[in-house]
Order: structure tokens, then sequence, then C-alpha cells
């Protein structure tokens, strides 16, 4: 428990103040988001709103975590540097496209060719390293290594990871479309995470993860880092955390979820993502079928906006949606744990 505190506590001082520091690094330069001209037209008075928030995110986090090992000097695991592997990596990619859009001036960065090839490079990165060094479960895991009992093998269990971790990563980003949305709906998913990582910790016996401990570290740094920077973020945002955050959190989460034996839970958890991501599916979809639109824009939260609900209101709302779903897949998790216990398993 003392180390959860210590590295919440880091990463979310950390976060606050390098949030703050990025907010006046880039005022002083003059540079600034540039808002896509097809949006609600009430965002273009976010024009000029400093970005790379991301880079606070990752960068509390990952300290966050370092400083907890550096005062309990716990055993570090690979699984848990994994994650902060995958992170960077992902920062990185999100780092050079919005880096792009501010030189250009234009919201268009990396094209989407080159994105999602990068993305796909730190999805295979991580699928070598966590078979071949972290020693990662290769199962079709729900709430635990051993269910459902799928043995996927390597090949297999792979190409399902790289789906997990792209498709997570772009969802995020998708969500990331007002302020505070991405960061108040992370640090939900993670709180759950921090909650999953410890409970699996103390009863290790059943679930039999040796790092579990070192990925809960991982998971409360990255919540208290997305908790500090939603100070800066929530609505009016004094700064946006761009696609270095949204790709390096959406990535870290996968590579949590898939190290943690709870990959088919992140759908529930995380609902609020797909969520997102199925009305963008669904309106380009509906479109390209009969050239219609069932959402007056996609991703939905702007469609909502349209509406006529203020920003703030959907934002609430949607924080609200992603705490009920985040609930109900640790109530999932925590009745499997009792169905075990009343079988006579280990408890």
């Amino acid at each position: 428990m003392i180390s959860l505190a210590i590295a919440g506590f880091s990463s979310l001082v950390l976060s606050l103040l390098l949030t703050f520091g990025v907010i006046k690094w880039m005022e002083n330069r003059s540079l600034g988001q540039v808002v896509r001209e097809e949006g609600p037209k009430a965002h273009m008075l976010k024009t000029g709103t400093p970005t790379l928030g991301g880079v606070a995110i990752i960068l509390s986090a990952i300290m966050g975590f370092v400083i907890a090992h550096l005062i309990i000097r716990g055993v570090r695991s690979r699984a848990a540097f994994l994650v902060l592997i995958v992170l960077f990596l992902s920062a990185m990619i999100g780092f050079v496209d919005d880096s792009l859009k501010l030189k250009r001036k234009h919201n268009l960065g990396l094209n989407k060719r080159a994105k999602f090839s990068a993305q796909i490079l730190v999805a295979i990165i991580f699928v070598f390293l966590a078979e071949r060094w972290a020693g990662v479960n290769e199962n079709l895991t729900f709430t635990r290594y051993n269910f459902p009992d799928i043995h996927l093998g390597g090949l297999l269990w792979g190409v399902f990871a790289v789906l997990v971790i792209v498709g997570t990563q772009n969802a995020v980003n998708l969500t990331d479309g007002l302020d505070g949305l991405a960061a108040g709906s992370s640090a939900v998913v993670f709180a759950s995470l921090t909650f999953l990582g410890f409970f699996i910790f103390r009863h290790d016996g059943l679930y039999k993860l040796v790092p579990a401990l070192d990925l809960t570290l991982v998971s409360v740094s990255l919540m208290a880092a997305c908790v500090g920077f939603l100070w800066w973020n929530a609505n009016p945002a004094k700064i946006i955390m761009g696609d270095t955050g949204a790709l390096a959190i959406g990535a870290g989460m996968a590579a949590i979820f898939l190290q943690m034996n709870t990959a088919l839970l992140l759908p529930i958890i995380g609902g609020l993502f797909v969520i997102e991501t199925l009305s963008v599916v669904i309106q380009v979809a509906s479109f390209k079928l009969t050239k219609k639109r069932p959402f007056k824009m996609a991703p939905i939260h702007h469609h909502f906006e349209l509406k006529g609900w203020p920003e703030s209101t959907v934002i609430v709302r949607f924080w609200i949606m992603s705490a009920i779903m985040s609930a109900a897949g640790v109530a999932i998790f925590y009745a499997d744990f009792i169905s075990i216990n009343t079988k006579g398993g280990l408890f």
C-alpha cells in the first residue's frame, strides 16, 4: 500500500507541475492547437490552446513509478517495464504527429498510413517482448489466466494483442475531443485497473500473476497523472493532451489489461471508448451504404453537442457512463472470484 501511495502522490504532483510548465512554455512561444474546420463551430474558440499535454502525463506516470521503486526498493518486473516502453514509444508517435500539426499550423500531422504503420510496429514490439522477455500468458483471458480456458498460442495471441493495442490507442484518441473527456474517462479506467491489480496481488494463489503489484503501480501512476492533468484540462481547458497523450494512454491501458490477464474485460471497463469508436464505424458505414448519417457528427460526443447539450454536460454525463461501465467490469471480476470461492476453490 505504501508503494502505491508514493507512486500515486508523486505522479499527481509531478503532473500538476509539469502540465503547468508545458502550458507556460507553449504560451511563451505562441504555440497552440489548430482546430479542424469540419468540427463543431463552437470549437473554433479552442484554436491556440496549448497542446502536447500528453508529454506531462507520460513523464509524470513514468517518474512516479520510478520514484516509488527507488524509495521502496521493491522487485521490478519486466511486465511493468514493458508497459513503460509501450507508453514511451506510443507517445513518440503522437509527439511527431502533434509537432507536425504545430509546424504546419494545420490539424493534419502524420498521414494516416504512416501513423497506422507506426502503431502496428509498436504493437508488434510489445508482442515480441511480452512473449520472449516478459513471459506473458498466451491464453484468451477474461477475469483470470485460465478463464476462459482457451490457449491461443504465440501467433494467435500476438494478432489478438496487436488488435487490442491499436484499437485501444485509436479509441482513446477518438474520445479526446472535448475538454477533460479522455483524461477523466482514462483516470476512471486506470482506477479500476488499480483495484483489480491490487486484488490479484492479494490473492496470488488464485490468479498466479507474479508482476501484479508492479502492474498496479503503473496503473495508479497513470491514474494520478491523468487526474493531475485534468486539473488544467477541465473545461474550459488551458491545455490539450494531443495525440502524444491519447495514443500513449490507449497503448498503456491495453498493455496492462493484456498482462493482467483481464483482456476481455477491457471492452466493458473501457466501454465508453468502445461506444465512441462504434459511433464512428456506424457513421462511416451508414454513409457509404445508404448516403445517410445516423448521427449529426461522429464521434458521438459531437452528436450531443450539436443537439444542444452544453460541452460540460456532455463531458460529465460521459464520465458517469464511464464510471458505470467500469463499476460493471469490476463487479463481474469480483463475481467470478465469489463463484470460485463458493465452489470450494482455494478459499
